[in-house]
């Protein structure tokens, strides 16, 4: 581990009624004490207890910065098991930096994003999943994630995974025994009980791969676009459901060339929503391309809402919408029910088995069902964030997969009658891509990747 004591604002970066100013490492004390004076002058700060709040003054030599409180950590039992003080000063971006300075000046060095977290997880207070946790807590945008977050934080994933890894030892160990002295330990018979063993541990590892689309979905959102021909009232349904003027809506159709993309957050979901081009036959070149992009969009969806305008027919760019809702979680929108209407519900019905809502954009009626709809698929329907434990991380599924993978190789030497020492090969490569997840087996250039993407403060 570096040992240079480091520094930064742990607060955001805009004003605000307090900030943070976060020092780690073996001389936070004694940095403290050079810039920071006590209302009782007699206090000397390294003699103070662990978890004491401490009210003063800053000052950059004779020159005073602010009135603060400190709070003092002792390394082990801190954040980044180092000494540690957290300066609270007041919220002001300029007065933040000026103590930061101070602060560099006196002996620390400026933090490289994510450094707190990376020294908790170097000195063994989280592993590595553990630490991602924390980001996905910063990131959390909706209850569900944060949930999941904090699962994860407190070790759920961790725990799992260790888990498996004791298994594949105990079996490697067992096997590496037996190998070295055969006299005393038999493997007659061993290969069907491995072969329990593993096929207990495969379903329970595919289990979880199972859950990575859903944890993916509550981490980024509900990426949800919304498809129709041109004024159909797609912009216009977009422009309700964020409740202000996004799109450009007017009577010319093809007035959405381009992809917009906004967020919403609807009761504990997070819908990343796409507003796309009319989808039609046209010789517009510009047009074109925005069709085209609805339809990249399209494939890569997790729910397609597709706007149907009832006050004109059923047309060959709506047979081809519909092929572009296979295999898709959609919602047909019978939009325009204040006008007289061309299209029924039975008309939609009798070509798709996806659940219709008849609504009027215009009038704001069906929207509430809409959103009740959504809620029941991603809730109750066919996607669950009920599980106990949720894959949210791509590294940690990649680590699962190759672990799996192993482990059924290790299951075809065993129904091929391969020599036991075969075995351990394969074992050994599942309990490596498992010890990835926790950083057991992660080289420096992996720790450092994740890390970066953290903010400076944390």
């Amino acid at each position: 581990m570096d040992h240079d004591t480091i520094a930064a604002i742990s607060t955001g970066m805009s004003g605000g009624g307090i900030g943070i100013i976060r020092i780690s490492g073996k001389e936070a004390f004694s940095i403290i004490e050079q810039i920071f004076r006590s209302k009782n002058p007699e206090k000397r700060i390294s003699d103070q207890s662990s978890y004491t709040i401490h009210y003063g003054s800053i000052y950059d030599k004779e020159e005073l910065l602010d009135e603060v409180i400190l709070l003092l950590m002792k390394g082990p039992r801190s954040y980044t098991t180092e000494d540690t003080v957290e300066i609270d000063c007041h919220g002001g971006l300029f007065v933040q930096r000026r103590i930061l300075e101070t602060v560099l000046k006196n002996g620390a060095r400026l933090a490289e994003p994510g450094e707190f977290t990376k020294r908790a997880f170097l000195g063994g207070r989280i592993d590595l999943a553990q630490a991602e946790a924390v980001m996905d807590l910063i990131q959390a945008k909706n209850q569900s994630a944060l949930e999941s977050s904090l699962s994860q934080l407190k070790g759920s994933v961790s725990e799992k995974i260790k888990d498996f890894r004791k298994q594949i030892l105990y079996e490697t160990a067992f096997l590496e025994s037996a190998l070295d002295d055969p006299e005393h330990i038999s493997l007659d018979g061993y290969g069907d009980r491995l072969s329990k063993v593993l096929n207990k541990l495969i379903l329970e590892i595919t289990s979880l791969l199972n859950t990575f689309d859903n944890g993916r979905i509550l981490r980024e959102g509900i990426r949800t676009v919304i498809l129709g021909k041109p004024n159909a009232g797609k912009s216009s349904l977009l422009n309700v459901l964020l409740g202000e003027e996004r799109a450009i809506v007017t009577d010319i159709a093809g007035t959405t060339r381009d992809v917009l993309e906004e967020q919403l957050s609807l009761n504990g979901l997070n819908l990343n929503l796409f507003d796309t081009a009319g989808i039609r036959k046209t010789e517009d070149l510009v047009e074109q391309i925005g069709v085209g992009r609805a339809k990249e969009q399209a494939e890569a969806s997790d729910l397609i809402l597709y706007v149907v305008d009832g006050s004109c027919s059923l047309d060959e760019s709506d047979e081809e919408i519909l092929e572009l809702l296979e295999h898709k979680k959609a919602i047909v929108l019978l939009n325009k029910s204040d006008l007289k209407m061309a299209v029924t519900e039975e008309m939609i019905r009798e070509k798709t088995e996806y659940p219709v809502i008849v609504l009027s954009v215009k009038e704001g009626q069906g929207l509430k069902e809409l959103e009740e709809k959504i809620q029941d698929l991603f809730f109750q329907g066919d996607i669950s964030f009920q599980e106990d434990l949720v894959i949210t991380n791509i590294r940690h599924k990649n680590g699962l997969e190759e672990a799996e993978k192993s482990l059924r190789m290790v299951q075809n030497s065993i129904e091929m009658g391969m020599p036991e020492d075969l075995y351990t090969i394969d074992l050994m490569d599942a309990y490596t891509s498992l010890g990835m997840i926790l950083g057991e087996e992660a080289g420096e250039d992996l720790v450092q990747e994740i890390f970066g993407k953290f903010c400076m403060g944390k």
